[in-house]
C-alpha cells in the first residue's frame, strides 16, 4: 500500500548534512547544510570547503590519519546535532558508536597503514612502516601467516579423516610457505631501508674552474 503524501517526512535540504567516506577517493566528505553548518564543519571538524559539480561541499584533508579523520567527523556531527541540524554520520567514522566488530577494526588499521605509506617521505619512515608489517609477533604478515597455517592444518586433517583429496589443503600450505618467505624478504628490505642515509648532494652552484697553470717564468734578459 502506497503511503499518503501527508505521511511522508519533510526534509529541509539546508538543515540536513551527510558525513561519509567516498568509496572511490577515500576522502571524508560532508554534503549539505548552510553557511552556519559550513562554519561548524570547518571550526569543529577541521573540514575544508571544496567546489563541486552542483554545489560546494566540505572534505577533510586527505593526508590525515584514519583515526584523526574519524575524530574530526564525529566531533563535527555532534556539534551539528547540538545546533539543530539533521545529520547522517557514516558508522565507520563514528568514534562513539558501539564497536562494530573485529573486521571493521582491522580494516581501519589497514587504512591507517595505507595512509602512513602514502605520507612516508624518508627511508626511515618506510622502515618504521615495514617493521610494523613484518614484526615477528605483532606484525600484519606474521599474524596472517599463522592464521593460514591454522586453516591449512585443520582443513587438511578434516579432509584426510573424511577420505577426501588433500590437494587443495596442500596448495594452501605451499602458498602459505611462499608468503612466509616473502615476509622474511620484506624484513631484509626493511633492514636495508633502516640503514640507508640520504646521500649528501654536491653544492648546486657552478663548478669551480680548475686552477690555471702558472705562467712560465720569463726568460732573463741579458
Amino acid at each position: 500500500m502506497t503511503p499518503r503524501d501527508e505521511d511522508e517526512p519533510v526534509f529541509y535540504d539546508l538543515n540536513y548534512v551527510t558525513i561519509t567516506r567516498d568509496p572511490r577517493t577515500q576522502l571524508v566528505l560532508a554534503i549539505g547544510g548552510d553557511p552556519r553548518a559550513a562554519g561548524i564543519l570547518q571550526t569543529v571538524g577541521g573540514f575544508h570547503s571544496a567546489p563541486g559539480a552542483a554545489r560546494e561541499y566540505h572534505r577533510l584533508p586527505h593526508h590525515l590519519p584514519v583515526e584523526e579523520q574519524r575524530h574530526g567527523a564525529t566531533a563535527a556531527a555532534h556539534a551539528l546535532l547540538l545546533a539543530g541540524y539533521s545529520v547522517h554520520l557514516d558508522p565507520t567514522l563514528n568514534t562513539l558508536a558501539t564497536p562494530d566488530g573485529d573486521r571493521q577494526a582491522a580494516r581501519r588499521y589497514l587504512d591507517g597503514l595505507e595512509s602512513r605509506a602514502r605520507a612516508a617521505e624518508t627511508d626511515r619512515d618506510v622502515a618504521v612502516l615495514l617493521a610494523e608489517i613484518t614484526a615477528p609477533e605483532e606484525g600484519v604478515l606474521p599474524q596472517l601467516v599463522r592464521s593460514l597455517i591454522s586453516t591449512w592444518a585443520t582443513w587438511g586433517e578434516r579432509r584426510r579423516e573424511a577420505g577426501l583429496d588433500e590437494e587443495p589443503a596442500d596448495q594452501l600450505m605451499e602458498t602459505t610457505s611462499s608468503l612466509s618467505n616473502h615476509a622474511r624478504r620484506i624484513t631484509l628490505i626493511r633492514d636495508q631501508a633502516a640503514r640507508r642515509t640520504p646521500a649528501h648532494r654536491a653544492p648546486s652552484g657552478p663548478a669551480a674552474a680548475p686552477p690555471s697553470a702558472s705562467p712560465a717564468p720569463s726568460a732573463r734578459r741579458r
